[in-house]
Formats: C-alpha cells, sequence, structure tokens
C-alpha cells in the first residue's frame, strides 16, 4: 500500500471522530431549529451568506428549504446571499467585499427574519457585518461556526453552533451535517412527520 492510500483510513477516521464529537452542539442545533421555525411559522424568512465553501453551504441550506429537503412540499422562504453576482460584484466595487451581505441584509431582510452566518473561523469580516446589520434590523441570527466561534459566536444576540475542531475541512463537513438537520428539524415542524 503506498503513502496516499495509507492516509486514506487516518482521514476518514477523522472525519467520523469529528462527526461523533458534534453530538455535543445538539442542545444549540435544537435552539437554531427553534428559531427558523417559529420564524417561518410567522411568515417570515432566513437570510444565509459565508464565504468559499461556506457560501456553497448557504447556497446548499437554501436550496434544501426552498426545493424540499425529504419531502414533496411547498417551498420554505430563503435566501442565500452569496448567489447574485450582480448585487455581490456591485457592492464590492462600490462599499468594500465587507459589506457584499450587510447591505442585502438591510435591503431584504426585516424584524423576526433569521439571518444563518457561515465562517469556519468566526473572522469573516463581511458575516461579522451581516450580523451587525441583522441586529440593527431586529432579526434573530445563528452563526456555524468552528475553532472557539471566533468574533461571531461572541457577538450579542447571535446563537452560536460551534463545531468542536480546529480543522477547516472537518468544520466544513460538519456545517453541512448541521444544515441537514436543521432543514429536516424544520421540514418535520411544518409539514408534519408524516410520508416522505
Amino acid at each position: 500500500m503506498d503513502a496516499a492510500r495509507r492516509k486514506i483510513p487516518a482521514i476518514l477516521h477523522d472525519a467520523v471522530r469529528t462527526k461523533q464529537r458534534l453530538v455535543e452542539c445538539a442542545e444549540d442545533i435544537d435552539r437554531a431549529a427553534r428559531l427558523l421555525i417559529d420564524a417561518l411559522a410567522e411568515g417570515r424568512k432566513i437570510l444565509t451568506c459565508g464565504n468559499g465553501g461556506s457560501a456553497g453551504d448557504a447556497q446548499h441550506m437554501a436550496g434544501e428549504l426552498v426545493g424540499g429537503f425529504r419531502k414533496r412540499r411547498s417551498g420554505l422562504s430563503c435566501v442565500a446571499l452569496t448567489a447574485d453576482t450582480s448585487v455581490l460584484t456591485s457592492c464590492a466595487n462600490d462599499f468594500g467585499y465587507e459589506e457584499v451581505f450587510a447591505r442585502q441584509v438591510e435591503a431584504i431582510g426585516a424584524r423576526g427574519d433569521v439571518l444563518v452566518g457561515i465562517s469556519t473561523s468566526g473572522n469573516s469580516a463581511n458575516v461579522i457585518r451581516a450580523f451587525e446589520a441583522a441586529a440593527g434590523a431586529g432579526m434573530k441570527q445563528v452563526a456555524l461556526t468552528g475553532n472557539n466561534g471566533g468574533r461571531v459566536a461572541r457577538m450579542p444576540g447571535v446563537l452560536g453552533i460551534v463545531v468542536p475542531s480546529s480543522s477547516t475541512q472537518r468544520i466544513q463537513e460538519c456545517h453541512i451535517t448541521i444544515i441537514h438537520v436543521l432543514c429536516e428539524l424544520v421540514e418535520d415542524a411544518v409539514f408534519g412527520t408524516d410520508a416522505r
């Protein structure tokens, strides 16, 4: 077995161990799910944002909630702030990249909506600015982070789900698991737990 093949089991075992530790976040995941469920029940919407792989996760979450996760059902109101390149580039050009999500939160966020900001480090400047804008708009706030949660998880009013890992790839893998758990809990609460 060559060196690369010998490395594969170690990588997979590390991924499994990190996922097992994610149980430590169960209470925070439940609290986040309740925020999302309550907002949707009140006719509010969910906004998501992040950079790089976290931008993909933000769009993934919107896709699952709007398009359907495990059920064939009507769409749930969720907008990924990472998807409109014209808005992103105009805001970056005119106001700086730190403002690309905050401007959108100011434009379409409303009291009672929920912002889900995703940052593996918890220190992404544009995600921090988005949370500041969300607080100003009276929105609920959920952060998916890792390491020690970074600045985002310590912001007033932000419910932080902090993956217990310092490995970027393990944190990202856990973020998509958390998103899937949230989507399942939301879908079951809104549409029931009957046949899929």
